[in-house]
């Protein structure tokens, strides 16, 4: 595998209009791509992320008008980051009191500085500042200026309730690899440019996690292509003994699931077709699309989707 990295996370939402506000007006995102889940089709699928929809840029969202709250907790993610310029923090700051953002102060976190902050559900976010981000950013939304625009995710901070073996996986399966213990932190990294950090909490005896509005959905992991995403698929069963769904076609990418030792829901996904496979980069989000499986159905499925204006 050419990168090993986060390809996507996806968290439950609210109300839907709310959160296509959120991520594209206040933090700048990009729609990458407008769909329904496939297995509720009368659901949005929102995907936001950088110019391009790079993996690793992306974080996804199920709303569900009246979902209610989630709960981290062991087999969670805690929180989800996202990585800007280094000299950006000062200006994040500034928007989130502007915008009323619910965030805390900015903090250091292995060296880095780090401003904590939740989206209209509660979902807990972060942004991380990290020297020479600029040049990965590309064409932010709206008011964001370019030398502070998000340039796509950081990585994931997990709950679980056995540490030592969600890690092997990492390692062994996804080619991560161990950098730096703080405490009951761990901290394990990909090669990837975007989405190459994973945080590990040993949370053993906490409460468990409840899916729900503001809560991390599944963590999906980069598989160059089907080849790579075979070769991991046998070596979690030969070396740990977990096995997979079958592959999943989701239009942009393709799938396996699993939950990992700790009890997070994993998913590898392959980097093709990628997002562009049904629109020009260019118009990427600007309509919604169906897989062909639901096309016949788009007039009804459109009657049962809420308004986004």
């Amino acid at each position: 595998m050419a990168d090993h990295g986060i390809h996507h996370v996806t968290a439950i939402a609210g109300p839907a209009r709310k959160n296509l506000e959120f991520y594209t007006r206040v933090l700048g995102l990009r729609l990458v791509k407008k769909t329904v889940n496939f297995d509720d089709p009368g659901t949005y699928h929102f995907y936001y992320g950088n110019s391009s929809g790079d993996p690793g840029s992306i974080l996804t969202f199920f709303p569900w008008e009246h979902a209610a709250p989630g709960r981290a907790g062991v087999g969670s993610a805690q929180e989800t980051s996202f990585r800007v310029p280094e000299s950006a923090i000062g200006f994040w700051t500034h928007r989130f009191l502007e915008k009323g953002v619910e965030h805390a102060a900015p903090e250091k976190r292995f060296g880095r500085s780090v401003l904590p902050f939740k989206d209209p559900d509660g979902t807990s976010l972060a942004l991380v500042g990290v020297p020479g981000t600029g040049a990965e950013t590309a064409d932010p939304e709206g008011e964001i200026p370019q030398d502070a625009a998000i340039a796509g995710l950081e990585g994931v901070t997990l709950l679980v309730g056995d540490a030592p073996r969600t890690g092997a996986i990492l390692t062994d399966v996804f080619g991560f690899h161990e950098t730096v213990r703080d405490g009951s932190l761990v901290r394990y990294r990909g090669d990837a440019g975007l989405g190459s950090t994973v945080d590990i909490r040993d949370a053993k005896g906490f409460l468990p996690g409840r899916l729900g509005a503001g809560s991390v959905h599944h963590v999906a992991f980069r598989a160059a292509d089907d080849a790579a995403q075979e070769a991991m698929v046998k070596r979690l069963a030969e070396h740990h003994g977990i096995r997979t769904t079958e592959q999943k076609d989701r239009n942009y990418f393709r799938s396996v699931y699993f939950r990992e030792p700790g009890g997070v829901l994993f998913e590898i996904a392959t980097d093709q077709p990628g997002f562009t496979a049904d629109e020009l980069k260019e118009r990427l989000g600007q309509e919604l699309k169906l897989p062909p499986f639901l096309e016949g159905h788009r007039t009804e499925i459109e009657g049962v989707l809420p308004a986004l204006s």
